[in-house]
């Protein structure tokens, strides 16, 4: 088993300042190959200019990719930023990585993967939603499957939801996504941001109760600003947010994913894992885009 994949969605995140090539799981792939290990991003794109640039940009990176080109367009997304540097997407419909098919070389990846990351945006369309599903189901058993739920806008439902957490070991979630999964899935009567804010003591028993209800290994809850948690059935890892001078936290969140996720398959016990993540996903705060180049430092 060989690589770790990123399926879903490629994009062009349309900041402010320019455009950065991004989409969460290519993100987490090309963050976990700057750890020395087999990264691979798998998504389509269009027969056009930006393909075309995102094809160059993962060469230029040396970082494996599978991009099917289909009828249509590669994927951008407007993003605006906040005073404090917190993004806000309008993402475009119709477009390619809507659209990724199934193919043989995918089914050849999947079955020497080691780990898997995957979200709920690219499974708004079924075309892209019954290939990410194919892909998890031809992967080995033992191989880590990394729900990196990015709940946005108002694509996702309970469904998705679900059936993700059924096929997933792994749920990474930050504290308003926790509100909207605990009261679709759980039952529980909460509003966005106060579970975290409000009850400690009732976040950590609707963490466990996921972990029970969907056999997951660990559920990683990040609360920005206050901290992150990794938890076992058994255990808990907390670690603070270091204050750092934001340029934006476009990317921040799955570079965290992918330093937790590599740690792990490099044999690092949780909590180390857990303060590797924290310590580069701060340092993407302090770049512009989601995909810096990390300091030997934090690659060591």
């Amino acid at each position: 088993m060989n690589y770790v994949v990123g399926i879903g969605e490629a994009l062009f995140d349309c900041l402010p300042e320019g455009r950065k090539l991004g989409g969460a799981p290519a993100n987490f792939a090309y963050h976990v190959s700057q750890f020395g290990l087999n990264g691979c991003a798998i998504s389509a794109i269009g027969d056009d200019e930006l393909g075309e640039e995102i094809i160059e940009k993962f060469e230029a990176v040396s970082l494996n990719h599978i991009l099917p080109v289909v009828e249509q367009p590669t994927g951008t997304v407007k993003v605006t930023l906040d005073d404090k540097g917190v993004p806000q997407y309008e993402i475009c419909l119709g477009v390619a990585w809507d659209n990724i098919p199934l193919t043989d070389e995918m089914l050849q990846v999947a079955r020497q993967t080691r780990a898997i990351c995957f979200g709920s945006l690219a499974q708004r369309s079924e075309v892209s939603r019954k290939t990410i599903h194919a892909f998890l189901d031809a992967a080995p058993k033992v191989a880590l499957r990394v729900f990196d739920i990015n709940l946005r806008q108002h694509w996702y439902t309970a469904d998705v939801i679900a059936e993700s957490l059924n096929r997933a070991n792994i749920l990474k979630i930050n504290d308003e996504e926790l509100d909207v999964v605990a009261t679709m899935l759980l039952g529980v009567s909460t509003e966005p941001g106060r579970l975290i804010a409000e009850d400690p003591d009732k976040t950590r028993a609707v963490c466990r109760d996921l972990i029970a209800k969907y056999d997951l290994k660990m559920l990683i809850l990040t609360c920005g600003a206050i901290g992150s948690y990794v938890f076992t059935d058994t255990a808990e890892s907390y670690v603070a947010t270091p204050k750092v001078k934001v340029a934006d936290t476009v990317g921040a969140g799955d570079s965290f994913t992918a330093t937790f996720v590599a740690q792990i398959l490099l044999g690092k016990p949780i909590p180390e894992a857990h303060q590797k993540a924290v310590q580069v996903s701060a340092f993407v705060c302090t770049q512009a885009g989601a995909m810096p180049v990390l300091p030997d430092e934090l690659k060591k």
